[in-house]
C-alpha cells in the first residue's frame, strides 16, 4: 500500500472513531434529556381525572394537555366503562395502595347526595367566581348544590323541547289563510273533573292567540291538537304530533310543574308532593291525547321517534338536546330534505303550566383527593374557559349560559333548561323515574288516575319513611 492509501485509510479510521464516539455522546445526551424530563415530570402536581362518557373522550384529553402546560401541571383522565362509577371510586379511595386516586371526575346530578355522604363529593372553592347566574342558569346552581352547598360544578346538561318541521308549519299557515276566518273552538277542555268520560263531547271557546304564537307555534296542547284537526296533511305524513310516551323523560313535563321531589334543589325529604289536583288534571290531558294521537307505548322508542321525523313523517316531536347532532348528520347525509326547527315546550292547557325534567352532568371534586385546589382549577377551566367548542367537538350542551350564544337552536334549549326541573338527589326514591314511567303508561292506556296517584303517594311515603 503506498502513502497516499496509508494516509487516506487512517484518516477514514480516524474519521470513523470521531464518529462513532460523538455519537455515543450524542446518544448519551439524548437519554440523559429524557431522564430529565421524565423526572420533571413526576416531579410536576398530578391529578386523575375519572369519566365515562366516550363522547368527551378526545376533548378532554385535549383540555387536560392545553391546562398541563399553561399551569405545568399533569392532568390525566381515565375513561371508565362502567356503570358503577361511584362504587368504583369509593374502592380507588379506600385502598391505601391506590396510586392513581380519582382526584375529580363527572356523574349525573341526582348522584350527587349519595357521592356527598360517602365523603366522595367535596364542597367547590370556586376560586375563579363562576358559579354564579352570570355564568350558570339557577338550574345549573341548583342541580349541583346540596343542602345549601355547592359540591361540583355543571358541565354539560340534557332536557326536552319541542321539534317541530318547518316546511309543515309553513304550509299549514298559508292553509289557515286561505281559509275563510272562524272562531276556533277548543278541543280539549279546561276542566275536566267533572264527567271525564265524556270529554270528548265537551267544547269549550278559547280565543286563538292564546292557543297558536303569532309564528304559528302551538302555545299549549289546545293549539297542537287546533293544528292537528286543521291540517290537510300532504302524503307520506302519518301525524301531526309522536313522541316516546313509554320515556319519562319525554313525559314529564306534563306534570313537572306540579310534581315536587324534594325542592328546587331536590334535597328537601319534607318537600314532596306526587299527588294533588293539578297533577291529576294534567294527567287527564295527556290521557285524553291517546284519543287524538293513536301512539303504542310498548313500540314506539326515541330512536323510532326520531327516524319518524327525519323520514317526514310527523310534524312534530319532543325531543332532546341530542337530537340535533343527528339531524345535522341527516341534512349533510341527505336523508333529511326540509327545515326544521325548536321551540319550547307548550303549556297542558291554558291554566295549565308545563315544566320538563333536565339532567346536568357535573364535575365533582374527590373529598379524598390530596390536590383539591388543583382539581377546582381544573374543574372550572373544562366549565369555562375550555367550554365554547364543547358541543361541537362532543354533541354536549354546556350548561354555562355565555356559550352557544350564537346558535339559534340551542339557545332555545338553554331557555327551556332555564325553565325546567332536576332530577332528584334524595336517594331513598332513586327508582321514582321507573315508578312514574310505569304510571304513564297505565294512565296512557286509560286506568283511572286517582287510585294511580295514591298509590305513587304510598309508595314513595314508605320509602322515605324506611330510610
Amino acid at each position: 500500500m503506498d502513502l497516499k492509501r496509508r494516509i487516506v485509510a487512517v484518516v477514514l479510521v480516524v474519521a470513523m472513531l470521531f464518529v462513532t464516539v460523538h455519537a455515543g455522546k450524542m446518544e448519551l445526551s439524548a437519554s440523559s434529556a429524557e431522564v430529565e424530563t421524565e423526572e420533571e415530570d413526576v416531579q410536576k402536581e398530578t391529578i386523575y381525572f375519572w369519566y365515562t362518557d366516550e363522547a368527551m373522550m378526545n376533548y378532554i384529553n385535549n383540555a387536560a394537555v392545553t391546562f398541563g402546560k399553561e399551569e405545568n401541571v399533569r392532568i390525566i383522565p381515565i375513561f371508565k366503562e362502567t356503570n358503577k362509577l361511584l362504587d368504583e371510586i369509593n374502592t380507588a379511595s379506600l385502598d391505601v395502595r391506590e396510586k392513581q386516586l380519582p382526584d375529580m371526575y363527572i356523574i349525573d346530578n341526582d348522584s350527587l347526595e349519595q357521592a356527598y355522604l360517602a365523603g366522595l363529593a367535596s364542597q367547590v372553592q370556586d376560586s375563579e367566581g363562576i358559579l354564579n347566574e352570570a355564568f350558570f342558569p339557577a338550574t345549573a346552581l341548583s342541580a349541583v348544590t346540596y343542602h345549601d352547598r355547592l359540591v361540583a360544578y355543571p358541565f354539560y346538561y340534557e332536557t326536552s323541547a319541542l321539534l317541530y318541521n318547518k316546511d309543515y308549519l309553513e304550509l299549514w299557515k298559508t292553509q289557515q289563510e286561505n281559509r275563510q276566518p272562524e272562531e276556533p273552538e277548543e278541543v280539549l277542555p279546561e276542566d275536566t273533573t267533572e264527567n271525564p268520560e265524556n270529554l270528548e263531547n265537551l267544547e269549550i271557546t278559547i280565543p286563538y292567540e292564546e292557543m297558536i304564537s303569532p309564528e304559528g307555534l302551538p302555545l299549549s296542547v289546545d293549539g297542537v291538537l287546533y293544528i292537528a284537526n286543521s291540517f290537510e296533511a300532504p302524503q307520506g305524513v302519518e301525524g301531526v304530533l309522536k313522541w316516546a310516551v313509554s320515556d319519562i323523560f319525554y313525559n314529564y313535563w306534563f306534570v313537572g310543574n306540579y310534581l315536587t321531589v324534594g325542592g328546587e334543589c331536590g334535597d328537601d325529604r319534607s318537600d314532596i308532593n306526587v299527588n294533588n289536583e293539578k297533577i291529576e288534571d294534567c294527567l287527564k290531558v295527556y290521557q285524553h291525547l291517546n284519543q287524538f294521537f293513536s301512539i303504542e307505548s310498548d313500540t314506539v322508542t326515541p330512536d323510532s321517534v326520531v327516524n319518524d321525523f327525519i323520514e317526514g313523517k310527523v310534524m312534530f316531536t319532543i325531543a332532546s338536546t341530542g337530537i340535533l347532532e343527528r339531524l345535522r348528520q341527516a341534512k349533510e347525509e341527505g336523508t333529511l330534505n326540509f327545515e326544521y326547527g325548536v321551540a319550547n315546550l307548550p303549556k297542558v292547557s291554558t291554566e295549565l303550566e308545563s315544566r320538563s325534567l333536565s339532567v346536568t352532568n357535573a364535575v365533582v371534586i374527590n373529598g379524598y383527593s390530596e390536590h383539591k385546589d388543583l382539581a377546582n382549577r381544573f374543574a372550572a377551566y373544562l366549565t369555562n374557559d375550555f367550554a365554547e367548542d364543547l358541543y361541537a367537538r362532543t354533541g354536549r350542551v354546556s350548561a354555562n349560559k355565555r356559550m352557544n350564544l350564537s346558535d339559534e337552536l340551542l339557545q332555545v334549549f338553554m331557555k327551556e333548561y332555564e325553565q325546567s326541573i332536576s332530577l332528584s338527589k334524595v336517594m331513598e326514591i332513586g327508582n321514582l323515574w321507573l315508578q312514574l314511567e310505569n304510571l304513564f303508561a297505565k294512565v296512557w292506556n286509560g286506568e283511572d288516575i286517582t287510585p294511580l296517584l295514591e298509590g305513587l303517594e304510598n309508595q314513595i311515603s314508605t320509602q322515605i319513611m324506611n330510610k
